[in-house]
């Protein structure tokens, strides 16, 4: 499920934005799941707007680094982690979500090049 978007008072609205986490919605092959391209970009409302992806894409990779990402997961309450049998801990499913995290980021010029191309179709 792409972000869900809406028109109103004719101004685009994005909500949803949790969705967009796919990965944490089946953990099966979960990290090669974040070295792989994200094809269902082709279909984003904001595709056609993206033109700085390279300069974004190095800008937060300073922003985001491993220890922001940790700090943020390290807030999730531990109710929140439970329910895969794939991780026994809530501990173990931190773990998980800092992994794929930064093995997104560490990987994002596979996800800044599929947008790309898929930009390049809308001409």
């Amino acid at each position: 499920m792409l972000t869900v978007h809406r028109v109103w008072h004719k101004e685009l609205w994005l909500i949803d934005h949790g969705a967009a986490l796919y990965f944490h919605h089946s953990w099966h092959n979960w990290l090669e799941a974040a070295k792989k391209p994200f094809l269902q970009i082709k279909d984003h409302v904001l595709l056609s707007r993206a033109m700085l992806l390279d300069e974004v894409d190095a800008e937060f990779k300073q922003i985001i680094t491993d220890e922001l990402i940790r700090s943020i997961v390290d807030i999730i309450p531990d109710e929140w982690l439970t329910g895969e049998s794939s991780f026994e801990t809530p501990g173990q499913y931190r773990e998980a979500y800092i992994q794929f995290l930064t093995t997104r980021i560490a990987h994002s010029d596979i996800f800044v090049k599929e947008a790309q191309n898929a930009a390049e179709t809308l001409v």
